[in-house]
């Protein structure tokens, strides 16, 4: 402690008035009016270490006008209920370290700078509850052993959650974020409820021992999270970054004009994305899912390298890369081809060269499984990845008879390419039959030669 304790006795770590050597709670009571007299709004209230009842609470915010300025109030330890309704700090606030063993109700309360209750314990409620910050709030390491309300709460500088510990029921429904929310490392025991907020939110490895529901309008991430129940994402206009997440219950992602990446998550219940307007799945590499559903994404730029179960993904709606069209020239054989347009993974994009630089998990075994393996709804795509199956597996030169096979009928999906063979069979053997036929002709239109005499 950086401060000169109470002399009342050594167990007691309030700071000690300059001209009694006693904290406030200590005070003789004839000399407490004296020390209240020389509060006033605005000015400095330190009180830290001090134990603080609910009557002196009270009296203390009489003192000060309920507009108190610069509060340093670390370590406090507030036995009675905490209740701050129309009181505004001007100045910023300092709860480092202290102790809330009653409710704890900052409903209406008004700051003006910022907020640090880092380390603080909530024994019983807490709320913020429709609460404005002009600046920063900290809530780093706190312990919430109760429900811990935060809705409609106003951030002007952003919340910081880091390491926090949320034990019961959570909710930040309506909130404005200012600068973003960081709840990195946090632990929500009961449910979160984390809906229409507004600003940028991150959940890096915090564990939601129960179910959990996000929502946000700015950026939103839970790379590395565990989720032990479900785990429900709506955002809108924004990023999502869900790589590495774990979760053992259902997951809904619901995509509106977005973007996310669910690059190596383990999604253990049923899994659903959906999109509407321009929602974009960037990736499910290495991503472990028995049962994935795709609806109305755009997965032209999607990576599905690594990917667990792809039998167990289906598509619905979605749109896909294409192949680029036209005769192309190339140094392996053959060296002149003819490419129609058909739709295709990424991955084939940047292992042939058509796109990004090459990906080493692209090869022509795994993208012939996961061609074989995704069952898109429609029958335009489905027809063009069996197709494609078939081209990775003779990419991949396992079986001779895939090039003949290709080169005669395109894997009996592009019969036009056999009928053009026979067209070109028949011509050449009319071609033959035709010059057949004049050579003899000709032979028998000749003039026999004169035969010669003895």
């Amino acid at each position: 402690m950086d401060w000169v304790t109470c002399a009342y006795s050594a167990a007691c770590t309030g700071i000690a008035s300059r001209t009694t050597g006693f904290c406030l709670a200590h005070l003789a009571p004839d000399e407490l009016p004296q020390a209240l007299d020389e509060m006033s709004p605005g000015r400095l209230l330190d009180l830290r270490g001090t134990t603080v009842s609910g009557e002196l609470l009270s009296r203390v915010l009489e003192a000060t006008g309920g507009r108190p300025g610069r509060a340093r109030l670390d370590r406090v330890r507030f036995t009675g209920d905490v209740r701050l309704s129309g009181v505004t700090f001007t100045g910023d606030v300092s709860l480092d370290g202290a102790r809330f063993e009653r409710l704890a109700s900052f409903f209406g309360a008004r700051f003006e700078g910022n907020v640090s209750l880092a380390g603080a314990r909530f024994t019983r409620e807490l709320s913020f509850h429709g609460v404005t910050v002009r600046g920063h709030v900290s809530l780093d390491r706190a312990v919430m052993s109760r429900d811990a309300l935060f809705s409609q709460a106003v951030f002007g500088h952003g919340l910081s959650c880091e390491r926090a510990r949320f034990d019961g029921y959570a909710t930040f429904d309506g909130a404005r974020l200012g600068d973003g929310a960081a709840f990195r490392g946090a632990r929500f025991g009961r449910t979160l409820s984390f809906r229409k907020v507004s600003g940028n939110a991150g959940f890096e490895a915090a564990h939601f021992a129960a179910d959990a529901y996000l929502s946000a309008t700015g950026r939103l991430s839970a790379a590395r999270a565990r989720a032990d129940g479900l785990l429900d994402v709506t955002v809108s206009r924004c990023g999502v970054d869900l790589r590495g997440v774990e979760v053992a219950g259902a997951t809904t992602l619901r995509l509106t004009d977005s973007q996310a990446d669910l690059e190596g998550a383990v999604l253990r219940g049923p899994a659903t994305v959906t999109g509407r307007g321009r929602s974009v799945l960037t990736s499910l590499r290495q991503v472990d899912a028995r049962e994935l559903a795709l609806y109305g994404l755009d997965l032209s730029a999607c990576r599905f390298a690594g990917l667990a179960h792809p039998s167990g993904v289906r598509v619905k709606d979605c749109t896909f890369a294409l192949t680029p069209r036209g005769l192309r020239v190339s140094l392996r054989w053959p060296m002149l081809r003819w490419f129609s347009r058909r739709r295709a993974l990424a991955d084939e994009h940047t292992m042939r060269g058509w796109g990004a630089p090459d990906d080493p998990g692209a090869t022509p075994d795994r993208l012939a499984d996961l061609y074989a393996g995704l069952q898109p709804s429609d029958r335009a795509t489905s027809a063009d990845f069996a197709f494609a199956a078939m081209e990775m597996r003779r990419q991949a030169g396992h079986r001779w008879w895939l090039s003949v096979s290709w080169l005669l009928c395109g894997y009996g999906m592009r019969m036009g390419r056999a009928a053009g063979w026979f067209a070109l069979l028949l011509a050449i053997t009319t071609a033959a039959v035709m010059w057949t036929s004049t050579s003899h002709a000709e032979r028998r239109a000749e003039p026999p030669s004169p035969a010669l005499n003895p």
